[in-house]
């Protein structure tokens, strides 16, 4: 179940192997699913705001007029994130998988509920960092207890789950979003439910046990045999438990080897080939995927859709469902096939695709903006009383198109061909 050490080539076990495997023993799905509630945090808190936001600025003025106030509601989640991973380690190592989580609980809730009652945008950007740290030690250890909890051979298709209930989660907030639109307290319904999965997560996890790894680091060995006898068959059990005490010393003697500080543990690190190349590939495979840009899209999903021109946010948020729920169903070709064709192939496949979409991408943005029409003070509302300041200040404005409205930050305009309002978009021009 929680062998290491040697690194071997990807199982090639069938998909059909994990329901197999789970069906028989159904406790897997219950440790699995309920660790993988923070990956379902994650993708709500990713999601939620993309559409929150566009409500969020209709109450409070200053949050419109600034961007720098609305780029500081969205990234203060992701800084708070990268100080819940950094402690999270840390947590789960001195204290346990559990209670790592059930602290990610809190916070989450905690965050969820100040953002819903904020009576001003800095308590939104508090809530904001709470749920950051929620998310960021949840992000660390939900995985871990998964993969710690799970037999070997199935063991890539439940650590997905996590995955897939982060995909779930995002394609979830934008239907919450969607169904909170006619309500009265839109934004703070939104960002106030995610505080529910939270604490369902919490009430969970009270019922599951420790992480029979961390147990057995922890010289809890009945324990941690109680915890795998759940998970195996009688006859498997005891070779789990052999294969989980030779792992735990082998991982014991390579920390003694590499250092007892923080310093030495560094430069033992480093100096081991193995642990160097796994670095640089994890650091290399976190960078391309953050680089791809998806978490630009999930943040700011319905606010692209009205540079597109759809000024509605019923609508805006209606299409952002076309973007997460393919999200979705990406994670579950990937849980499908992870361990039939190994995580290297589908990487690539992977990557080889989005290279493919953000060329498309480029390609038509490059040709919306060379074919975008001209416009005139005859044809908008760019009149001498109008209320765009940059067209009325430029000094050449007659070569002015579609492309250079939305620059200046006032939305799309219309001419004679083609009529789309000015009116659809009040970002700048007061």
């Amino acid at each position: 179940m929680v062998e290491g050490g040697n690194i071997s080539k990807p199982d090639k076990t069938e998909f059909n192997e994990c329901w197999k495997t789970t069906w028989k023993t159904p406790y897997i799905v219950r440790l699995a699913l309920s660790a993988g509630i923070g990956g379902l945090l994650f993708g709500y808190d990713t999601g939620v705001i993309s559409g929150a936001l566009l409500y969020i600025r209709e109450d409070f003025g200053q949050v419109d007029r600034k961007t720098w106030l609305q780029e500081l509601i969205v990234s203060m989640a992701v800084a708070g994130a990268i100080g819940g991973a950094a402690i999270g380690g840390w947590i789960s190592d001195k204290f346990g998988r559990k209670k790592s989580i059930l602290l990610a609980d809190v916070l989450f809730a905690a965050g969820a509920l100040v953002m819903a009652f904020a009576p001003a945008p800095w308590m939104i950007i508090l809530g904001r960092v709470f749920v950051g740290l929620g998310v960021g030690m949840a992000s660390m250890t939900s995985p871990l207890y998964i993969s710690e909890a799970s037999p070997a051979r199935i063991r890539g298709a439940l650590v997905s789950t996590n995955g897939l209930l982060i995909t779930g989660g995002q394609f979830l907030s934008y239907l919450i979003n969607l169904a909170f639109t006619k309500t009265r307290w839109t934004w703070r319904w939104m960002l106030g439910i995610a505080a529910v999965p939270a604490f369902v997560q919490f009430i969970l996890m009270l019922s599951l046990p420790e992480s029979p790894r961390w147990l057995f680091r922890q010289n809890k060995i009945e324990e941690a045999r109680s915890i795998l006898e759940k998970i195996f068959p009688a006859n498997e059990a005891d070779d789990e438990m052999n294969a989980l005490k030779l792992s735990v010393e082998a991982e014991k003697a390579d920390g003694h080897a590499i250092g007892d500080n923080l310093i030495q543990k560094l430069k033992g690190a480093l100096s081991n080939i193995v642990v160097r190349r796994g670095l640089y590939a994890g650091i290399t495979v976190q960078v391309a995927q953050q680089f791809s840009g998806i978490n630009t899209v999930m943040y700011y999903s319905p606010t692209i859709v009205q540079f597109a021109g759809f000024a509605s946010n019923q609508t805006a948020l209606a299409l952002s469902l076309i973007t997460s729920g393919l999200n979705a169903i990406g994670s579950i070709i990937s849980m499908a096939l992870v361990d039939r064709y190994g995580r290297r192939r589908l990487m690539l496949v992977s990557m080889a695709g989005i290279v493919l979409c953000l060329v498309s991408l480029s390609v038509i943005f490059l040709e919306a903006a060379s074919h975008a029409p001209k416009i005139s003070q005859f044809d908008t509302n760019f009149a001498p009383n109008g209320t765009c300041p940059s067209y009325i200040s430029a000094p050449k404005p007659s070569p002015w198109n579609c492309m250079s409205c939305l620059k200046a930050g006032c939305g799309f305009c219309s001419n004679a061909v083609n009529q789309a309002s000015i009116d659809s978009f009040h970002f700048n021009c007061y």
